[in-house]
């Protein structure tokens, strides 16, 4: 990937040696640790395209510089200190501090991995159509004639309490590329219901 732009961080200290490359719409890690986990921290991204909201990519990106910027480096002075006061063995700073310092870069890595395999797609660009498509948000009627709204957005934004559905889970799968009228199946643990897909629209969403 052409990285263009970029601010360069090389930041070193007794543990990992972290270097990395952050640009707009560019992303480069590399990630040498002196103890790698024996499992991994976070869960396994599936192999395909990474679909966001431009308010996914800004949160993801936030947390990032977040880490690298101010916490990573807090905490490497935190362990530094730590470890000018002797014996490490029985140092409740260091010892934390280490065990820290690898969670945050296990976190870096993959918060980079994602942003590296992002695809952005704006809602609000889509147009008007009542065809329903990633990003989009959906009014719809449940078999009870209970009203319910669900936006489809990236795995990396799903957040129930707001409506907000990643676009492979099973309420996406059924609503996309049906529109505003349909009524469709939707496979539930109590067995297939009928639901009524009352309104489609497309609107920029705000970052949580």
């Amino acid at each position: 990937m052409v990285v263009c732009k970029a601010a360069f961080y090389i930041m070193k200290s007794a543990g990992p040696t972290l270097i990395t490359t952050i640009a707009e719409g560019c992303f480069r890690y590399t990630l040498s640790m002196s103890r790698p986990p024996k499992a991994p921290a976070e869960p396994a991204a599936p192999a395909t395209k990474n679909y966001m909201t431009p308010a996914g990519y800004a949160r993801i990106k936030q947390e990032l510089m977040q880490l690298l910027d101010v916490e990573r480096p807090e905490l490497v002075k935190v362990v530094a200190w730590a470890a000018s006061n002797g014996d490490r063995s029985e140092n409740g700073d260091y010892l934390y501090g280490k065990k820290r310092l690898r969670e945050i870069d296990r976190r870096i890595h993959y918060l980079g991995r994602r942003l590296d395999q992002s695809v952005v797609v704006d809602p609000a660009a889509r147009g008007d159509t009542d065809q329903i498509f990633f990003g989009a948000t959906v009014d719809y009627e449940d078999s009870e004639g209970a009203a319910h709204t669900v936006t489809i957005v990236g795995i990396d934004e799903a957040d129930p309490a707001r409506g907000h559905v990643s676009w492979v889970s099973p309420i996406a799968k059924a609503l996309l590329k049906h529109r505003a009228g349909d009524t469709i199946k939707l496979p539930t643990p109590k067995g297939i219901v009928n639901i009524d897909i009352i309104d489609v629209r497309y609107e920029a969403l705000i970052p949580a």
